[in-house]
């Protein structure tokens, strides 16, 4: 039995004071008016109405359950419109996780989005993991990765990022500037611990791949540390091409072998269903997918810029 439909079939016939006049308003037969409301008399095990030949009356039980089914059909009827209206209308809590070094990126994005739709509250997660939206209840995962693999999940390409070898000034000045990648094997190189990618660092160029394995000295999850470190002088980093900006624009740092990009990935904003898609989620990856690329391409200037280069 559908319930909430004998509710309202109830609640119009108490409004129409007849069998009758319900069925003309619900488009149905007086027959199939009055067995709606047995079953739902049937269903609660009370007697709802009085029926005589003259008029109809309600009981007690059935007065106070006419304003129950009120209060129900009017809680249905603004939950649906409110569900129907978030696909119209970004609102509500979204639920955004990013790898670590890409919240730097997300942040000032996010400022820029909720100035469009204040009525959007994020709840954003990092972490060094691609988790699983399904399980982790997450409404959009911003993925980090070379290519993705068969999901149910729908992705949508935002952009691309690499990684440059950098290291600060006073260590050049003491060291030596490497002039090919495999002279990085008589410099103290810094490792960065990222499960996305193997301890060797890969160049390539036209005459193939240089492998480059760091040596065990400082090591770090956090890209923002390895900043900190190499400023210090410790040694040559491999940095993420947005984290490397500032200290290069700052000339903290100078990028190394400037003609070789590394550990290039695509960035994908997954979410689970396109179907009923949540305006929120909606407005959200497509504002990624038209200003993400626009802040890569400014970081991007940068690590072009000869300026900046040992």
């Amino acid at each position: 039995m559908d319930v909430l439909n004998n509710l309202r079939v109830f609640i119009r016939v108490v409004d129409c004071a007849s069998f009758t006049g319900a069925a003309d308003a619900l488009d149905l037969s007086t027959a199939q008016v009055s067995r709606l409301v047995a079953d739902l008399e049937g269903h609660v095990q009370a007697r709802l109405l009085q029926r005589t030949t003259r008029r109809l009356s309600l009981t007690d039980a059935g007065e106070r359950f006419l304003l129950r089914s009120r209060q129900i059909v009017e809680a249905m009827d603004e939950a649906t419109a409110e569900a129907r209206g978030a696909h119209i209308n970004p609102a509500g809590r979204l639920r955004v996780h990013s790898m670590n070094g890409l919240g730097v990126l997300l942040t000032p994005l996010i400022a820029r989005y909720s100035e469009l739709y204040p009525d959007v509250v994020f709840e954003l997660t990092l972490s060094q993991c691609n988790p699983d939206p399904l399980v982790e209840g997450h409404d959009v995962v911003i993925s980090i990765a070379p290519e993705l693999a068969d999901s149910q999940m729908v992705a949508q390409a935002i952009g691309q990022i690499y990684s440059v070898p950098c290291a600060a000034p006073t260590y050049l000045q003491r060291r030596g500037v490497p002039q090919q990648p495999l002279a990085l094997n008589d410099h103290q190189c810094l490792r960065m611990l990222d499960p996305l990618y193997s301890d060797q660092w890969l160049f390539q160029d036209e005459h193939g791949e240089h492998a480059v394995s760091p040596a065990k000295t400082f090591q770090c999850n956090v890209a923002e540390s390895m900043v900190k470190a190499s400023e210090a002088g410790m040694g040559i980093s491999l940095l993420p091409f947005y984290t490397a900006t500032r200290p290069l624009s700052d000339g903290t740092l100078l990028r190394v072998l400037p003609a070789w990009r590394l550990r290039e990935r695509n960035v994908y904003a997954l979410y689970p269903s396109r179907r009923f898609l949540d305006a929120k989620v909606r407005t959200w990856v497509d504002f990624l997918k038209s200003e993400l690329p626009k802040l890569f391409a400014e970081h991007d200037a940068v690590m072009s810029d000869p300026r900046h280069w040992a």
